[in-house]
């Protein structure tokens, strides 16, 4: 008669994940989830602030001659033009000559500077990013065609010394302005929030 032994079953150490613990899965997901968000809003406001600042001191040193990218005693304030100098040295690109007709004009010097002052305002309250992304990003085209990174050359046949024929600076400046405004990053450390509820935002959605 044969006899059947029944030997306990031996564990290999490992086991698979079971399939009935979904519900505790899904929660630590949503809690990864939540957490990735909040981390993105704290990015993009830190993002925010520092792009506002950038536009913010161009306007500070211009206006008071810093020492900076503007010599003492020649800001806007004592009677310095914050155009002059760079839209006269404009030396490539299809505008050259209408830049060099702009350099200096009282109008462009006041749009120049309301649209540094208020690009820079609006980005560190962190209010109207909409329209804030459409009016810097119409200076940064200004001013990229004022720079005209396709040029190898300039108009005086001198090297142009451009490092990319298309992306530089204002076109990154430009992607940054409308990133913030598509991703509404006004809420965090700004007032977005309370922007957003103002009856006339309200009726007027571009506004936010």
């Amino acid at each position: 008669m044969a006899v059947h032994h029944d030997h306990p079953r031996r564990h290999l150490g490992f086991r698979l994940p079971s399939l009935r613990r979904t519900g505790t899965v899904s929660e630590s997901g949503e809690v990864t989830t939540a957490a990735v968000t909040a981390t993105s809003a704290y990015a993009l406001a830190g993002l925010r602030l520092v792009t506002g600042f950038v536009f913010l001191w161009a306007f500070l040193d211009k206006t008071f001659g810093f020492g900076y990218a503007t010599p003492s005693g020649k800001g806007w304030i004592d009677g310095g033009s914050p155009t002059k100098g760079f839209l006269s040295g404009v030396a490539a690109g299809p505008m050259e000559s209408t830049f060099h007709d702009w350099a200096g004009q009282g109008w462009a010097d006041w749009l120049f500077m309301l649209g540094l002052l208020g690009i820079g305002l609006a980005l560190t309250a962190g209010i109207g990013l909409r329209i804030t992304a459409l009016a810097g990003t119409l200076m940064m085209a200004f001013m990229w065609i004022a720079e005209w990174p396709p040029a190898k050359h300039l108009s005086d046949g001198s090297p142009s010394m451009s490092t990319n024929p298309f992306a530089d600076y204002h076109l990154i400046y430009a992607v940054v302005l409308i990133a913030l405004a598509a991703a509404g990053a006004g809420a965090v450390w700004g007032l977005g929030k309370v922007w957003a509820r103002l009856p006339f935002v309200s009726r007027n959605r571009w506004l936010l």
